[in-house]
């Protein structure tokens, strides 16, 4: 005659079974992961470089992870609106965020983020790398940078530099402009580069620092004029622009670049998804085509190459906000 269970038995054998239906379930979904649409949160309004960017992937990416791709623009505060709504997501790669190197910014301007940059995401891939570009309304008297500082400098009251925002790659060339040029001029931050370059076009702004994705049209048919890239060697895109450095403006450099990033606690076969298909996108000679149109460079590579630069970026730009003075205004 066998014994009978006791009801502590018969419970943990219950539980045990249901832990293994969850983690079966789990393991499941990871391996038919996507099986329904993704979300990318592009934390600027439409038209910026950031959006002109996602949706030049857009398409590939569906037709590689076989579902749509949800492109959610959730501008405001230099891309924290959107980071927030994508830290709080749910960690399973449905919701992606789609940035730029604010990400890494945001934490030396806005001492209270209510998420935590480095340990509430984890990282996919670098999409694209690409500088800012200064440009100006045509009206502006001034076509050089050499004219621009002159400018600045007799009449500082009459400029003012717009960006997608406080924390914006544009918004520290903007300030590291001004630093290692002795002039003054005030900062308009906007939600997104859309927006941005609609009033410099229309004169309300007369300047504005900002990725080259959302003013090269605009450059080309002369709505607006370039007057210089801030890394250290010019765009493909705009080869006749200088860099700031060959103006004769000392050690300045702000790089940009587009990356992907997850809810921190993503399973990580849903991560080496995700990475296996950006890397597959930006290696296509038409999507690479597409991005050097744009005055951007693939990139792609592993998330811990990714997760490498966010580490390195945030105490080199804590230190640029402190030695020019950057705060979110």
């Amino acid at each position: 005659m066998r014994p009978m269970l006791s009801f502590r038995s018969i419970l943990s054998a219950f539980v045990l079974s249901m832990l293994g239906v969850v983690f079966t379930g789990s393991a499941l979904a990871q391996a038919n992961y996507p099986d329904k649409p993704v979300r990318f949160v592009v934390p600027y309004p439409p038209g910026g470089g950031t959006d002109v960017i996602a949706r030049i992937v857009q398409d590939r990416f569906q037709a590689l992870l076989g579902q749509p791709i949800i492109i959610d623009n959730k501008g405001g505060a230099g891309g924290s609106v959107g980071s927030e709504l994508a830290a709080r997501a749910a960690p399973d790669g449905y919701t992606v965020l789609f940035t730029l190197n604010s990400h890494t910014i945001n934490p030396a301007i806005y001492p209270k983020l209510s998420f935590d940059t480095i340990k509430d995401f984890e990282s996919i891939g670098t999409v694209a790398s690409l500088p800012q570009i200064l440009v100006a309304n045509p009206q502006v008297p001034a076509n050089t940078v050499a004219e621009l500082v002159a400018l600045a400098k007799a009449k500082p009251e009459l400029l003012a530099y717009a960006s997608v925002g406080n924390g914006s790659p544009g918004h520290l060339a903007g300030e590291l402009f001004k630093l290692r040029t002795g002039t003054q001029m005030t900062h308009i931050p906007y939600r997104g580069g859309g927006p941005a370059v609609t009033d410099v076009i229309s004169g309300q702004v007369p300047l504005l620092w900002v990725s080259i994705p959302a003013a090269a049209q605009f450059v080309k048919t002369g709505k607006l004029k370039a007057l210089a890239v801030s890394t250290l060697k010019r765009s493909a895109a705009f080869p006749d622009v200088p860099t700031v450095q060959e103006t004769g403006v000392p050690d300045f450099e702000v790089d940009s670049w587009y990356a992907m990033f997850v809810p921190a606690r993503t399973p990580q076969p849903v991560i080496d998804r995700l990475n296996r298909a950006l890397n597959s996108v930006v290696a296509e000679p038409g999507i690479r085509d597409k991005l050097l149109a744009q005055g951007a460079e693939g990139v792609g590579g592993t998330p811990q190459a990714l997760t490498r630069i966010v580490a390195a970026e945030i105490p080199k730009w804590v230190k640029l906000a402190k030695d020019a003075n950057i705060k979110a205004d």
